[in-house]
């Protein structure tokens, strides 16, 4: 037999479930209006009981807007955006307001789909990684009509708000603390350069730092695929065995220089004093390695909490205008036991 059709629940059904009015239902399940602890009890347990949802759509046909926030990122694989989302996620908590996910592999003309399909679900306001986008990307952040927060970085103009530190002098810092050691002949591995532009601008920050030294870089290699710990041991093999005089590696991120780190302990190899090492994000599941690589936190909590504040301010009745809207946090950097620290001055 076929069943029947069923027909979506409705207000009225919860109105006649728990005895008040349509309008007090909805008052309640909008969170909006005055409306008494005893009614709002009741209304949301028959609305549990019966399974009903609310249309988010029609309810917000006055507005135009859904309670949907669009958090677009460049990738799930990758460490550091979980733990963004995790700070985003812990704001929007207690609140109307739910982050919905996009991946955009860290492709412009894919960034460019996502957001146009997330803008046209109305959503109450944007988060997305990164300054550098295409034209069209711009272009539809700029007249969306919503609050726009660009997050990871702060080295560019954002279209409206942004939250992040500064790579580049991230780079010099950490450059500065290489030379401090007495470190002099350095080689750089980094991944996604061609596509992450946080990383681009750490190691544009990271020669400045060395050749105000007088210092160049001896070898680079970049590699435009991901971050894993097998990559990273095959670069440090390949750039060790092309520049055997190298005293300090640095990493792009953490993985990698973990993998580097795991190659150089095979090899029997004198850590720190030897060779040196730096990895970027601070990223605590490496915490368990034999040693604990030198790196730098990028902040990552703190920057999707700031954000989701940012987005919450905007979206308010009463939105404060003195919140900041644009934020440069300070990373930390590590020592470790890669980096050597009696030489410091």
């Amino acid at each position: 037999m076929t069943r029947p059709k069923q027909r979506p629940l409705t207000l009225r059904d919860v109105s006649d479930a728990c005895g008040v009015s349509e309008m007090t239902v909805s008052r309640v399940l909008r969170k909006r209006g005055d409306v008494s602890e005893a009614t709002r009890d009741r209304v949301l347990a028959a609305a549990k009981s019966l399974g009903y949802v609310p249309n988010q759509i029609a309810g917000s046909l006055a507005s135009q807007r859904v309670n949907l926030v669009a958090v677009i990122i460049p990738s799930l694989s990758n460490m550091v955006f979980p733990e963004v989302l995790n700070g985003v996620n812990q704001v929007f908590e207690d609140t109307p307001l739910q982050p919905v996910v996009g991946v955009t592999d860290y492709m412009p003309e894919k960034e460019e789909r996502v957001l146009y399909e997330m803008l046209s679900w109305r959503p109450s306001g944007v988060i997305i990684a990164g300054l550098e986008h295409s034209d069209a990307t711009r272009a539809m952040l700029r007249n969306a009509g919503i609050p726009v927060v660009e997050i990871m970085d702060v080295d560019g103009t954002p279209v409206d708000a942004m939250v992040g530190i500064s790579h580049r002098r991230a780079g010099r810092q950490m450059a500065d603390a290489i030379l401090k050691e007495g470190y002099e002949r350095i080689g750089f591995m980094g991944t996604k350069m061609p596509l992450d532009h946080r990383a681009r601008k750490r190691f544009e920050g990271f020669t400045e730092g060395l050749a105000k030294a007088g210092i160049e870089i001896e070898d680079r290699v970049f590699y435009s695929g991901g971050s894993a710990l097998a990559k990273g041991r095959e670069m440090t093999q390949e750039m060790l065995e092309r520049s055997p005089d190298l005293d300090f590696l640095y990493y792009s991120n953490d993985m990698i220089g973990a993998g580097g780190l795991l190659y150089l302990l095979d090899q029997g190899i004198d850590i720190p004093e030897q060779i040196g090492l730096a990895g970027f994000n601070g990223v605590e599941l490496l915490q368990g390695l034999p040693r604990q690589l030198a790196t730098m936190d990028a902040c990552r909590i703190e920057i999707g909490q700031t954000a989701a504040h940012i987005i919450l301010n905007s979206t308010s009745d009463t939105p404060d205008p003195d919140f900041a809207n644009q934020v440069t946090l300070k990373p930390t950097l590590s020592f470790g036991d890669t980096l050597r620290r009696n030489r410091r001055k």
